[in-house]
């Protein structure tokens, strides 16, 4: 609509304009990424280059990259490793981005001055990998649905904040074709811990 406003003349070419069709266009093309990504999933077409992975060290790079973010809205981040942790055998593009949808929602959800949390944690079924935040939680009636598609707790903050209600099914999909396991703990008004466990090398 802005587009064809701007071609007839009724609304100008500016900067700032511009700019609202490009976030538009960004969006788009990330929610036919992720329909993609989920379409070949289903159909078992998705390509994974498992490789021994160093998870400790590929969840920092990650962690790393969302401070900006995080600092624009005075949350703290924090990274909770044990120095050495057994490897890992994954697709090491496709569970970065299992961690970025993780860290991208707790971002969306947690208010100002509120905290994210990163932990890993090796054990007999292999290692965790948890992101807890101090955000709104999910009411008990809604965890059963988080991860299914198109599903969104909150309709109305999640369509200010551009969500897609894909994101979670995604982590599902990508964690799941690999061996692994999702789960979500939370509770209303206090926060929420979303994790998923892979199987050692």
């Amino acid at each position: 609509g802005n587009i064809e406003a701007m071609q007839d003349g009724v609304l100008p070419a500016s900067p700032e304009n511009l700019a609202s069709i490009h976030q538009e266009t960004l969006h788009l093309a990330r929610l036919v990424d992720d329909l993609r990504t989920l379409s070949l999933a289903d159909s078992g077409q998705l390509k994974f280059e498992p490789t021994e992975t160093d998870l400790r060290g590929l969840a920092s790079r990650v962690f790393d990259g969302f401070r900006s973010q995080a600092s624009v809205k005075n949350i703290m981040l924090e990274f909770e490793s044990p120095e050495t942790l057994p490897a890992v055998k994954v697709d090491a593009d496709r569970i970065a981005q299992v961690l970025r949808n993780l860290l991208n929602n707790a971002l969306n959800y947690t208010p100002d001055d509120g905290r994210i949390t990163v932990r890993l944690v090796s054990g007999n079924e292999g290692i965790t990998t948890s992101v807890t935040d101090t955000g709104v939680g999910i009411p008990a009636a809604d965890l059963p649905y988080v991860f299914d598609r198109f599903y969104r707790v909150d309709r109305s903050r999640a369509r200010t904040t551009g969500g897609s209600g894909l994101g979670l099914a995604i982590v599902k999909q990508l964690v799941e074709a690999q061996g692994g396991k999702v789960r979500v703990d939370s509770t209303e008004g206090k926060g929420s811990v979303f994790s998923f466990i892979l199987p050692s090398a």
